[in-house]
């Protein structure tokens, strides 16, 4: 079903309300996709529960992040990840990626649990769909083992398959350093996989391997990066063009964030943009 309402969305036809009724129910294992079809499809979800039209409307946001950017020590820098990490929950973000590259497999296994667990005791609900999806970068093991949502992938890494398959093949074996006992029966039975993307024939290969989204980066020149070339608005328009949810990334800021969306974006990803502001005043700016 949701292929083929993807299929006619790039055609340019419309949905019967059943079938959007229908791409509703099955929202919880396909949320990107299904969030972009049903935002197209917003004039048909009258009758459908107050909540739904509230989602269909928004910009996604995707928080990603860096514990290094914090000032202190490392014991000071993992609570004020995790204090954002909560405020996050609670204003509505919709990703949140681990993106700690520096980190042993076992202290990345260790803060994965921990933003787990901040997240479900911060909202008190094991309902997935009221709360934010955290994926852990590039490393499948990890998620698996701290009971995260998915993974996000660097273009060049494994392909969103290869994750699928080592999500099924990984119940019930051993964290990957912990050596606590195996959170994976409260995995998700399916992953979230994203891929970064740098170009439109990236994004591209991200839709055909059968990555959930892209974020595709830079979009704009980041200020202390000068040898980053961004690939600016266009290039963007013409990634959100290829049949796959796509998030802007790379020099995003309150002043530009709705230029983005307005080319087509599915929603915002950004470090600094969480990191250095207050996440209410940015939940609050890009969805206006």
């Amino acid at each position: 079903m949701i292929v083929i309402l993807s299929k006619r969305f790039l055609r340019g036809e419309e949905p019967a309300l059943s079938e959007v009724e229908g791409i509703w129910a099955s929202r919880a294992k396909c949320r990107v996709l299904c969030d972009t079809i049903i935002a197209r499809s917003a004039r048909f979800l009258v009758n459908l529960p107050g909540t739904v039209k509230t989602m269909a409307s928004r910009p996604q946001l995707y928080y990603i992040t860096d514990r290094k950017a914090f000032p202190g020590d490392e014991s000071d820098r993992r609570r004020h990840l995790l204090a954002k990490i909560s405020k996050a929950a609670r204003y509505g973000v919709d990703y949140i990626q681990l993106r700690e590259k520096d980190l042993s497999s076992r202290e990345l296994e260790s803060l994965a649990r921990e933003a787990v667990r901040v997240v479900h005791s911060h909202l008190r609900t094991e309902d997935r769909e009221l709360r934010p999806r955290i994926l852990i970068n590039s490393r499948t093991d990890v998620a698996l083992a701290a009971a995260a949502d998915g993974v996000h992938l660097r273009s060049d890494d494994i392909s969103p398959s290869d994750v699928r398959i080592a999500w099924r093949c990984g119940a019930g074996a051993p964290s990957a350093g912990s050596g606590q006992a195996p959170a994976r029966e409260n995995s998700p039975e399916v992953p979230i996989v994203g891929v970064s993307c740098h170009s439109v024939d990236e994004v591209t290969q991200a839709k055909k391997s059968g990555a959930d989204f892209a974020v595709f980066a830079p979009v704009f020149e980041k200020k202390d990066l000068q040898t980053n070339v961004a690939v600016g608005l266009a290039a963007l328009e013409a990634a959100c063009h290829m049949g796959i949810p796509v998030f802007a990334l790379g020099g995003v800021t309150l002043a530009n964030a709705q230029s983005c969306l307005a080319a087509g974006a599915t929603g915002i990803a950004a470090i600094r943009l969480f990191q250095e502001n207050d996440i209410a005043d940015v939940v609050r700016t890009i969805r206006g």
